[in-house]
């Protein structure tokens, strides 16, 4: 494989629904439980690029069909794709989580995962004991770990809790130390999900540093995410994948174009309600997203800086009966996938009662803040810190540059971000 670490060839992973079959005896034993005692079945992930409709037809699913790249060593390799797409079951084949239905992987070197929140940990051992342990079963030597130890408690900066058994964790704390494990016990090949999202916004940053100085240091990356700005930021190189396909292998920034359009192509074909690549949504999803003027009667295709807009979110409740305490937020992105900010409704302090059937609600801004450009929005509803509806690049709104200031003076299209009001004074000598 001369500087090649990783060879996929003609990978198929093929799910029969209803049947217990997933390639490994754990899951199978999960699933055989599950039935036993009534439960839904925790490893029977649908493709939600696929309808029920579909499904009853052919109880077939694959969710990688044929799937062939080769990594080469110091490479960081983005995956993207949207939900359903295929990603994190590859990584599960690459991590040797589960097992591929057709075809072959061919690894050189040692894997560290990180795929969800406490990947390998034991939940009754403290941090300490999981360090040891994640080191032992990565070949570690007991001596070897203990000298990266220091270095792996600072990076995660979780030193008052490293006694303490990780089933107290929160998901915030599990993830500091979960990553700083796995990049600091030297694995040839690092593999990371979409995990980090759960972190603060530092950390976040102090990860993606790190993964950037392990490919320096000659050892592989493949990490998967959403956010298209870190992707651009990191890799050297990137996959989309559409269905269980690869769609597109080489430079990041085309790999980046074609996921945008196909997003968006999706957006336009798809109405809101009916979108499958949402989280939850069974008793609540919002149906549809209006812009319009102050009157509520004027629907704005494009949205100028400085204008009036109230935004009017269509909903379906099919709960049996009221919802009360309802949060809603409606948060904007660059179209890499950057924060912006978020209208979240018990930030001024409101909160909804949804009764079953449909209804709108109306989130309004006195001045639009944004320049010019395209924007993605992400709308979800809470109640009690549960997610009743979430949708990821749920549409998109055109902005044009206005007079937000009121003084004729524009900003260049080049220079897109936040109006914000501000002032400017002087003190001198007179």
């Amino acid at each position: 494989m001369s500087d090649v670490v990783i060879r996929v060839e003609n990978l198929t992973k093929e799910y029969r629904l209803g049947v217990i079959n997933h390639g490994t005896l754990h899951q199978d034993l999960q699933s055989w439980w599950a039935r036993m005692r009534g439960k839904e079945d925790p490893n029977s992930l649908i493709s939600l690029g696929q309808h029920s409709s579909d499904l009853n037809d052919n109880p077939h699913l694959l969710a990688l069909n044929d799937v062939s790249f080769d990594v080469k060593q110091g490479e960081i390799l983005g995956i993207i794709g949207r939900n359903g797409a295929g990603k994190s079951t590859l990584l599960k084949i690459l991590s040797r989580v589960t097992a591929p239905t057709k075809g072959s992987v061919k690894i050189k070197g040692r894997v560290a995962s990180l795929l969800e929140v406490g990947t390998g940990f034991h939940p009754e051992l403290t941090g300490r004991e999981n360090i040891y342990l994640n080191g032992a079963i990565l070949g570690m030597t007991k001596k070897e770990i203990r000298s990266k130890f220091d270095e792996i408690v600072d990076f995660a900066e979780i030193e008052k809790f490293i006694d303490t058994p990780v089933k107290r964790y929160s998901s915030g704390m599990y993830v500091r130390l979960a990553f700083a494990v796995a990049a600091h016990l030297e694995p040839e090949i690092l593999i990371v999900d979409e995990v980090l999202a759960v972190g603060d916004a530092a950390f976040q940053k102090k990860c993606l540093g790190k993964m950037g100085g392990v490919a320096q240091e000659g050892r592989t990356v493949l990490f998967v995410s959403h956010n298209m700005a870190t992707i651009q930021a990191l890799c050297t190189r990137s996959i989309l994948l559409q269905v269980g396909r690869i769609a597109f292998d080489g430079a990041v920034e085309g790999a980046i174009n074609m996921y945008l359009v196909s997003a968006e192509q999706l957006r336009e074909k798809q109405p809101l309600a009916f979108r499958e690549d949402r989280v939850s949504g069974e008793i609540f999803r919002f149906a549809k997203v209006e812009f319009l003027d102050t009157t509520a009667m004027i629907h704005l295709n494009t949205v100028v800086s400085g204008q009036s807009v109230s935004i009017r979110l269509k909903y379906l409740c099919q709960a049996e009966n009221l919802l009360d305490d309802v949060v809603v937020s409606i948060g904007f992105n660059t179209k890499l996938g950057t924060f912006i900010f978020a209208c979240r409704s018990d930030a001024v302090g409101k909160t909804f009662r949804i009764f079953p059937g449909e209804g709108f609600l109306t989130c309004k801004i006195a001045k639009w803040p944004l320049s010019f450009g395209r924007y993605t929005y992400n709308l979800i509803a809470l109640k009690h810190g549960r997610t009743l509806d979430w949708v990821k690049e749920a549409g998109f709104v055109d902005v044009e540059t206005g007079d937000y200031y009121g003084t004729g003076v524009l900003p260049a299209h080049t220079h897109q971000g936040v109006f914000i009001n501000f002032d400017w004074d002087s003190q001198g000598k007179k």
